[in-house]
């Protein structure tokens, strides 16, 4: 699996998110965000965590507007899979590539801790490694990350089987407490905890390090 992760000003997990991949098998490419083109032959973006662009205007809407997005663009299109965590979940959502926002977290404070999660689908390439209701930790660390959305969108997501994770003690206020949801054709994941700080003994547990280990496996029988 080659696996594109893309750099803003301002991105803080690109790094982490990039060890996660290469620890789960994948060859990692690094992306700036003013190049044009993906590497060839990639078969997942990542969009990592951070404060791109330093949050302006919009957590993630300037990221959402730089060179690389028409090629993000493009890649999910065409049917290329597509991972955006925390600020990268941000970023889908200002690039219609996952609907709804994330707004200010309803105790309106910044909040970094573990927090349980539910496994809500197994239905992904994401999340086949899990097993359905299964509860896992995984650390958050956001101000914005109250997914909001408007009831016919959040009915859609529900009844399409596209929440990906709930929050088993909803941290931020997040409608129906959603934590993580997939696209239409089920490629694109948006989700606000970060596995890549789940993913070795020393973070203090592997939880998400199932899900690297999930898409590295259903694209190496794809």
């Amino acid at each position: 699996m080659k696996a594109a992760v893309l750099t803003f000003p301002g991105s803080n997990c690109d790094r982490d998110l990039a060890v996660s991949f290469e620890q789960a098998g994948a060859q990692v490419h690094r992306v700036w965000h003013k190049d044009t083109a993906l590497p060839e032959g990639i078969d997942v973006v990542a969009v990592p965590g951070g404060f791109s662009f330093g949050d302006y205007l919009r957590c993630g809407a300037i990221a959402a507007q730089s060179p690389i997005g028409a090629a993000v663009r493009a890649h999910a299109a065409r049917g290329g899979y597509v991972l955006g965590i925390c600020n990268g979940f941000q970023v889908l959502t200002e690039m219609g590539l996952l609907p709804g926002a994330l707004m200010r977290n309803a105790g309106l404070k910044f909040i970094c801790k573990p927090v349980g999660l539910k496994v809500a689908t197994t239905n992904s390439a994401y999340t086949n490694a899990y097993t359905a209701g299964q509860e896992i930790t995984i650390p958050v660390a956001h101000h914005d990350g109250n997914y909001s959305a408007d009831a016919q969108t959040l009915a859609k997501l529900q009844d399409e089987d596209r929440i990906a994770f709930t929050y088993t003690d909803n941290p931020n206020g997040s409608a129906n407490a959603i934590a993580g949801i997939l696209s239409e054709n089920r490629r694109v994941l948006g989700m606000m905890p970060h596995p890549e700080r789940a993913s070795e003994v020393s973070h203090g547990g592997t939880d998400g390090s199932v899900l690297f280990r999930s898409l590295t496996g259903a694209l190496a029988l794809a």
